[in-house]
């Protein structure tokens, strides 16, 4: 029977002798009397050493076998002093590999990895960023479900543009040829009858269903035609967006703590090889970052009190940008103010012309409740506020932005039936990931990036 290579290193310690097994060979390094086979399997972040003598009748043309061939091998497991490694008695060939296999036993440049993505998942790298992911994204849902929230799968094609800034991908079923040559974009004849496009958020629709349901999260794909090419920005990326009845921007930033502490811990948890291999090849220290942001104090600061220090700091420091009250913050602020507080820091109370116009406005006038989570190194991770419950406050801030009512009086409305203080917060899942693997570029942590003039695979 077929063992994966860590039901393999699993079954070790209890005296396992003969193991079959099968995967795709990462090196092969035959020499005169004895080769070595790197295999690995995906099953583990560990590969197994196969090793077996090339003078042997048995083993005939297994010298030929090249990296990138998947391969079956049977043999005893003995230890050694780097692990386990099967001394192979056969070795069969399931898929035979080229010489020109563009995932040689080398390091590669992440540039030249983008170009064939379909088979980057091979090296030891993207085994380890994607691994990550994956159980980043069970620690989310494992966090959300163990405290009582519903999994809400919101809509991907809407007929909102939650953000506002209409960055959005149309989506229509009209024949393009024809509405070029007439001239004429007649979404009355398309599919839904209105103009409708993918969305940039779930964040309306899961409002609606936190009022039923309490407490609930998105996780999902969102969409923004941004014509952006920075190491930030993507056109498909997935976000985690949960909304809390009963929740005041106070109750916001405490889960808001909570849920990064808690995905921080788990990922090093079930990760300390991948999380181990990426220190190393990044550079970056993970286990200071990871430590920081379990233990460190997460400091709540209004906006104005903020400002307020980056004007005092910018006397010695000369930002590029200078901070102006009233106006957003750069990056060079953010980690600023990171540095400064030692740790997280939640900015709240933005001035309420630079926020969404679901935001509570605050008894000021001037500010709403929003809130942004700063972490050290990575500078913004989430973005929330406590939403407006007020139904003509809520009207009248759509009309300021000039937002059409008609195709949101639903999302209004909830305002009329059974209103109550309630908020939510979004984090970028690929945001995250940069964070905690210290890999620089979006386009490194999602399985296929979609960038502009990027969409091959």
């Amino acid at each position: 029977m077929f063992q994966t290579i860590k039901e393999i290193c699993g079954s070790a310690a209890s005296g396992a002798k003969s193991v079959s097994t099968r995967g795709w060979v990462r090196n092969h390094r035959p020499q005169k009397n004895i080769a070595f086979i790197d295999l690995f399997d995906g099953s583990a972040f560990e590969s197994i050493q196969v090793v077996y003598d090339p003078t042997n009748a048995k083993f005939s043309g297994c010298e030929k076998i090249l990296a990138g061939a998947c391969i079956e091998v049977s043999g005893a497991l003995a230890k050694t002093q780097n692990g386990f490694e099967i001394q192979a008695d056969k070795i069969a060939v399931l898929g035979d590999c080229p010489a020109d296999y563009p995932i040689q036993p080398k390091r590669h440049t992440l540039e030249f990895l983008r170009e064939v993505a379909y088979l980057r998942p091979r090296t030891r790298l993207f085994q380890a960023i994607f691994r990550v992911r994956s159980v980043s994204a069970m620690a989310i849902h494992e966090y959300f479900q163990e405290r009582g929230y519903i999994y809400l799968h919101a809509p991907i094609l809407t007929a909102t543009d939650a953000e506002g800034a209409g960055n959005t991908f149309t989506a229509t079923a009209l024949d393009l040829e024809k509405v070029a040559k007439s001239g004429k974009l007649e979404f009355e004849k398309d599919f839904f009858a209105k103009p409708v496009s993918l969305t940039v958020s779930g964040q309306l629709e899961g409002e609606a269903f936190a009022l039923a349901f309490g407490k609930i999260y998105t996780f999902g794909p969102t969409f923004r035609a941004e014509n952006s090419n920075t190491t930030k920005h993507a056109a498909e990326f997935w976000m985690i967006e949960p909304e809390i009845a009963f929740a005041d921007i106070n109750e916001i930033m405490d889960v808001q703590e909570d849920f990064l502490r808690f995905i921080v811990s788990y990922v090093e948890k079930k990760c300390p090889s991948e999380l181990a291999f990426l220190e190393k090849f990044t550079g970056v220290d993970l286990k200071s970052r990871i430590n920081n942001c379990k233990t460190a104090k997460f400091t709540r600061i209004k906006f104005e009190d903020a400002i307020n220090l980056l004007i005092e700091a910018d006397k010695v420091k000369h930002f590029e940008f200078k901070p102006t009250q009233g106006e957003d913050i750069a990056k060079e602020h953010e980690k600023w103010l990171t540095e400064h507080f030692g740790g997280p820091v939640f900015l709240y109370d933005w001035p309420k012309d630079i926020k969404a116009f679901y935001m509570k406005l605050n008894p000021d006038g001037k500010t709403v409740a929003a809130v942004d989570l700063l972490v050290p190194d990575a500078g913004e991770l989430m973005g929330g506020s406590q939403r407006e419950e007020d139904y003509a406050k809520l009207v009248n801030r759509m009309r300021h932005f000039g937002i059409d009512e008609e195709s949101l009086s639903w999302y209004a409305n909830l305002r009329r039936f059974g209103s109550c203080v309630h908020g939510g917060f979004g984090m970028g899942f690929e945001r995250f990931l940069i964070y905690i693997t210290g890999v620089e570029n979006i386009r490194d942590v999602i399985p296929f990036a979609r960038t502009p003039k990027n969409c091959e695979f």
